[in-house]
């Protein structure tokens, strides 16, 4: 027997596709708090402004070595 996962929304209840889920983690300093992880459609209103209003924060590892020909 085969068995689909389906991701919905916890914003907007709408189905997500693997392709375009969006994750968001809440994160406190205080780490007694834990983490909270929300999946959200990509579309969502909600997801687009707190988009705008945060920052991107960089890759995390060894930057890529420059290729020299």
């Amino acid at each position: 027997m085969a068995r689909k996962t389906v991701f919905v929304s916890d914003l907007s209840g709408k189905e997500i596709n693997d392709a375009e889920a969006v994750q968001i983690t809440v994160k406190f300093a205080d780490a007694r708090k834990g983490l909270y992880v929300i999946d959200a459609h990509p579309d969502d209103a909600e997801v687009k402004l707190l988009i705008e209003k945060g920052t991107k924060q960089a890759r995390r590892g060894r930057k890529p070595r420059e290729e020299t020909g």
